[in-house]
C-alpha cells in the first residue's frame, strides 16, 4: 500500500489553510491517505532562523494580497483575520488529543479551526472563542480547555515540533511524499505530478 502523505501545518498559516482544502482530494485521486501534523511555526522559524512574511515591511503588503489571491484561485473562502498571526498551541494540543484516538476526527478538527479563523474570523487564540468552537465541533468545551492545559498534551505538541524540525520542516504548509519534501501551497502541481508519474 502506498505510504501516506505527510502534511505539516500551523493553524495561523493562510497557505496551510488553503492546502487543507485540497490535500485530501488530491491524495485520494492517487490512492493515498494524508497524515496530518499540527505544529507551531514559531518553533520551525526559530530552527531555520526565519521570520513570518508579514514581519518584513517590504513583503507584508504583497503577502496579504497573495493570501487572498491564492484563496480565490483555489475557490476557498477567505477573510484576512485580525489579529494575525496568532499563537495556536491550544488548538494544536486539542488536535493531538483527538489524533491519539481518531486521526480522521483530528483532521476534521483541523479543518474546522482553519475555516473558523480564515473564513469567519474566529480568534483561535482567545480561550472563550476556542471553547465555543470546540462546542460547535461536538466537544465538551470545558474538557477541551482542560486538554490544552494538560501537561501531557503540551509535551505531545512539543514532541511534534521537534520531530518536524528533525524531518527538515521549516515552514507551512510542508508536505512530504515518499520522502520528497514540498514547501508551500503553490507546489500543488508538482505534488500531483509526483503522485501520478513518480520522481522527476
Amino acid at each position: 500500500m502506498p505510504s501516506p502523505i505527510d502534511f505539516y501545518f500551523d493553524f495561523s498559516s493562510p497557505y496551510a489553510y488553503i492546502t487543507s482544502e485540497w490535500i485530501e482530494a488530491l491524495a485520494a485521486r492517487h490512492g493515498r491517505t494524508v497524515r496530518w501534523h499540527a505544529i507551531l511555526l514559531g518553533v520551525a522559524f526559530q530552527a531555520a532562523q526565519l521570520r513570518p512574511l508579514t514581519d518584513h515591511p517590504i513583503k507584508r503588503e504583497y503577502a496579504l494580497r497573495d493570501f487572498a489571491r491564492s484563496a480565490r484561485a483555489e475557490g476557498v473562502p477567505f477573510v484576512q483575520p485580525e489579529p494575525f498571526p496568532i499563537p495556536t498551541q491550544n488548538a494544536a494540543r486539542v488536535f493531538w488529543w483527538l489524533a491519539e484516538a481518531d486521526p480522521q476526527r483530528a483532521a476534521a478538527w483541523a479543518r474546522s479551526c482553519f475555516r473558523a479563523y480564515f473564513a469567519r474570523g474566529v480568534h483561535l487564540a482567545d480561550p472563550e472563542a476556542l471553547k465555543t468552537l470546540a462546542g460547535e465541533f461536538g466537544l465538551v468545551p470545558d474538557e477541551a480547555e482542560a486538554i490544552w492545559h494538560d501537561a501531557k498534551w503540551k509535551e505531545r505538541l512539543k514532541h511534534a515540533n521537534e520531530a518536524a524540525v528533525a524531518a527538515g520542516v521549516f515552514g507551512a504548509p510542508f508536505i512530504v511524499v515518499d520522502g520528497e519534501p514540498f514547501w508551500g501551497n503553490d507546489r500543488k502541481q508538482q505534488i500531483e505530478r509526483w503522485l501520478a508519474q513518480g520522481p522527476f
